[in-house]
């Protein structure tokens, strides 16, 4: 990986934008029916005239085999080492809600989630409760006490929410609560190290309460939590790249992470329509736009084939939009996989195309995973994106005598 002095060297500021389009979850694996992904079995019309005019491969997050976290995925599409760069989960969540925090808050996302009478996890979502839903349950939260520590819950979305302990000597080595598979018992906060038993007898004396509180409140009558961190500083996107970056997304994790990394959040409405507009809104001002959506992440860890074929199809008749703005340079791909058939995040490698000027493009004819293996780019790691991004938009200079 080149460090970052030495991008930020060679990188210049031009006239150039740079659109990064990022569908998160987007990769899948074949339903057994048909033998096609999520992506083949979408209407693409749009997504595949854009590949007959890019270059195409398979970024992988993190390495071959490793299931990537939302946070790793996306800090590597933006050009950080996901292992040595890697942010908790609650960080994320509190930055996303724009939530104040200082340097000593301990933060953790909640997913209000639903146990039987036996203390079984049956639901880690809750059904995916409504936002408003959450808002007054975390009305309820707020009310708990513990001494010698401030507490403070707010909604994130549907059935998330973060958490922010503010106090003396807190610490984020604690183990997630949160199973991640249902049948099985909540878990309890354990410390990682001997420093963090304290904070350990901190939140599970919050859950406990919680869990009295929310008792009568099923669906969501239990909490899970993870991704225990306190804030990190992490070098700026636009001081290594020279960029006005701007980042477009619906969803508060996102903005929290692109926050994390100093691009400016634009405030933006619930839909990929709307989040298009805010783009063309704010087109003159920025020269890197990140724009996210959602949808087909949520579809995939739904296990809902179909509704993750509709998202994908919600972008392809978007996206004339997007490139009616003249980007000099266009990426499309997600962070991650998320197959409807894992009913979560999985390993396997993501589509990507990127259309400029400046490469000639190959013989990939549609945007779909088994084509984009076919791809010039084959596979390749994704915090390598932003550098071609940046060389494609004319604003690295020569490398070297």
């Amino acid at each position: 990986m080149i460090p970052f002095d030495v991008i930020a060297e060679l990188a210049i500021q031009t006239p150039s934008k740079i659109l990064l389009l990022v569908m998160d979850g987007l990769g899948g694996l074949p339903r057994p029916e048909t033998g096609l992904t999520e992506l083949a079995s979408a209407t693409r019309t749009n997504l595949d005239a854009l590949a007959r005019e890019s270059i195409c491969g398979l970024t992988v997050p993190v390495a071959p085999g490793i299931t990537p976290g939302s946070g790793p995925a996306h800090l590597a599409l933006f050009g950080y080492d996901p292992i040595s760069c890697l942010v908790g989960r609650g960080v994320l969540s509190a930055l996303g809600i724009g939530f104040p925090l200082e340097p000593t808050d301990l933060a953790a996302r909640i997913n209000f989630a639903t146990i039987d009478e036996h203390g079984i996890v049956i639901d880690r979502r809750a059904g995916r409760i409504a936002t408003e839903t959450n808002r007054q349950l975390v009305q309820l939260l707020r009310g708990i006490q513990i001494p010698g520590v401030q507490v403070f819950v707010e909604t994130e979305s549907m059935h998330r929410a973060v958490v922010i302990f503010r106090g003396p000597n807190l610490s984020p080595h604690l183990s997630d609560t949160d199973p991640q598979r249902t049948g099985v018992p909540p878990l309890p906060a354990r410390a990682l190290e001997p420093a963090a038993e304290h904070t350990a007898e901190v939140v599970n004396r919050f859950i406990a309460e919680a869990a009295r509180i929310l008792k009568p409140h099923r669906p969501a009558n239990y909490i899970l939590l993870r991704g225990f961190s306190t804030y990190p500083h992490l070098p700026q996107f636009g001081d290594i790249y020279k960029l006005r970056a701007a980042a477009v997304a619906t969803y508060p994790m996102y903005r929290g992470l692109a926050r994390l990394v100093g691009m400016d959040v634009l405030p933006t409405g619930e839909t990929f329509a709307d989040e298009v507009e805010t783009v063309r809104t704010h087109w003159a001002q920025y020269d890197f736009f990140f724009v996210h959506f959602k949808y087909t992440d949520t579809t995939g860890e739904d296990g809902d084939f179909t509704a993750k074929v509709l998202a994908i199809e919600e972008v392809d008749r978007a996206l004339p939009d997007l490139l009616a703005l003249g980007p000099d340079v266009i990426a499309v791909t997600g962070d991650h996989s998320t197959p409807s058939l894992l009913r979560a995040h999985g390993w396997q490698p993501v589509p990507f195309m990127l259309r400029s000027r400046y490469e000639v493009p190959d013989d990939v004819q549609e945007f779909t995973e088994r084509a984009c293996q076919r791809g010039t780019l084959g596979r390749f790691p994704a915090r390598d994106v932003m550098l071609l991004l940046m060389a494609n938009a004319l604003k690295l200079e020569k490398y070297g005598a």
